[in-house]
């Protein structure tokens, strides 16, 4: 029986698919602990193919096979929708139909063979040895910035994320010997190391008159200090430093990372250290630290072809 064509207007899709998708959703946030922003993610995602199926008469998800599941990505993919992007909705549509055949809702996985876009990965950008040197050197002269301080030390000593950055608290550092408890990713627990630098630091800001339980990074009132600050003041110190790369949290942790890898080659430590659930993700250290051997080789090799000179 030939599936009904896509209706010009934007139809509603049914009740039911709505419910499933929602129960995923409900899922997710209580079993797995996913945080706010990816929940968000995979509801705008799977919002999409509601969307897709209300346009379609799609009463419900057991009716999809891969070419519909196809047919719906084409459709994205023609409207602009970049290869990652069409990826991520790909992963949300699987996460859905997994969850959907373990509870016995659909008898077969739409998703199963269906292949996105490759994209190309994006290389992070990280600051080079001396420009984190610089940076996390801020001058530390009245609380606020001896609060700065301790932040740039601590993001470029342990690669934290900005997440686990903002939710430390004081009974999660030991400073005696060097190390941090943060809460991660799936609400995973890791233990990091805290470098010397950083554990001064933090020693100097402990030294205001810190509450022993109360937030290592605090904002007005005493409240844990909000992302979007952190943000900005990694922003101003920057700048104030003389670094004009646009430079955040994220940048840190990538050059955390990076310089890690160029000087021990320990990829597993890495990846414990970033708290990676797969090397995978942790690999593509291995790709900047290539970069910049091949910019020395190409510099300093006597017989390594520079590119400027001609082949012949």
């Amino acid at each position: 029986m030939p599936r009904p064509r896509a209706t010009a207007e934007p139809v509603a899709p049914a009740p039911a698919l709505v419910a499933e998708v929602e129960a995923w959703l409900g899922a997710l946030q209580v079993e797995r602990g996913l945080s706010a922003h990816t929940l968000s993610a995979y509801r705008a995602d799977t919002a999409a193919l509601l969307a897709w199926c209300g346009g379609r008469g799609v009463q419900a998800f057991s009716a999809l096979d891969a070419e519909d599941l196809r047919v719906f990505l084409a459709q994205a993919h023609r409207s602009g929708l970049a290869p990652h992007s069409l990826q991520r909705r790909l992963s949300a549509c699987r996460g859905l139909f997994r969850h959907l055949l373990k509870h016995g809702r659909i008898e077969r996985d739409p998703s199963v063979g269906v292949r996105g876009p490759k994209a190309g990965r994006k290389l992070p950008q990280v600051l080079d040895a001396d420009e984190a040197v610089a940076l996390v050197e801020l001058p530390a002269t009245d609380p606020r910035s001896i609060r700065d301080r301790a932040m740039l030390e601590l993001f470029y000593s342990s690669g934290l994320r900005l997440s686990e950055l903002c939710g430390l608290r004081w009974t999660d550092l030991d400073l005696e010997d060097g190390s941090a408890r943060v809460l991660g990713k799936g609400r995973k627990t890791r233990l990091v190391p805290v470098g010397s630098q950083a554990v001064a630091a933090l020693r100097q800001l402990r030294a205001l008159g810190m509450t022993p339980e109360g937030p290592v990074f605090q904002g007005r009132n005493g409240v844990a200090i909000a992302p979007r600050t952190v943000q900005q003041r990694i922003k101003q110190a920057a700048q104030q430093q003389g670094l004009w790369k646009r430079v955040h949290p994220h940048l840190l942790r990538h050059s955390c990372a990076s310089h890690l890898l160029e000087s021990s080659a320990d990829l597993r430590g890495v990846q414990e250290l970033l708290g990676h659930a797969d090397i995978a993700t942790t690999q593509i250290y291995t790709h900047l630290d290539f970069q910049h051997l091949a910019k020395v080789y190409d510099s300093a090799h006597p017989r390594a072809r520079r590119r400027s000179e001609p082949s012949g």
